[in-house]
């Protein structure tokens, strides 16, 4: 038998720890909460991308009676851009959640598997990698690829 260790490396620093467009992103993040569509969890999650270019683009959680087709703040960004600037590479995503009382998460929140699975295609898609910060009122967890946090992944190579 065989035993692979698997590490990731997550950064944490405070809000006023992080440079400028940092905070900025996190910033939009945390207002794009506000557009969360969620009657149902009372999760409201918000997500800010930004372009190779510059452009900033948010999202937000929708949820709907039948859960299956729901979408997270992640996905909505992400698929945002890709519908507008297909050609134009994702370098970041900024994501913040409120609880059901409408406070910040204490912990950042991490992505589900479909929105992990999506920025590892993204991440394929332009050939470089995503960066990712996630907020927590405690701190931001900087995070230099989807891979540092889904290691074992499945891309297209495997098909």
């Amino acid at each position: 038998m065989e035993q692979k260790l698997i590490e990731s490396k997550i950064q944490v620093y405070q809000m006023d720890e992080l440079c400028v467009s940092d905070r900025q992103l996190v910033d939009k993040a945390m207002l794009a909460t506000n557009n969360s569509y969620s009657k149902y969890s009372k999760f409201s999650v918000g997500a800010c991308i930004r372009l190779k270019n510059g452009l900033e683009i948010i999202g937000a959680n929708h949820e709907n009676a039948a859960y299956p087709v729901c979408m997270c703040a992640e996905r909505s960004a992400l698929f945002a851009a890709g519908a507008q600037y297909p050609d134009e590479p994702v370098v970041a995503i900024a994501i913040a959640a409120r609880n059901s009382t409408g406070e910040f998460t204490t912990e950042p929140v991490s992505p589900c598997g479909s929105c992990r699975q999506a920025m590892i295609e993204i991440e394929q898609r332009y050939h470089q990698a995503l960066r990712i910060l996630l907020y927590g009122t405690k701190g931001v967890y900087v995070i230099d690829s989807i891979r540092d946090i889904m290691p074992l992944s499945f891309t297209d190579d495997q098909l």
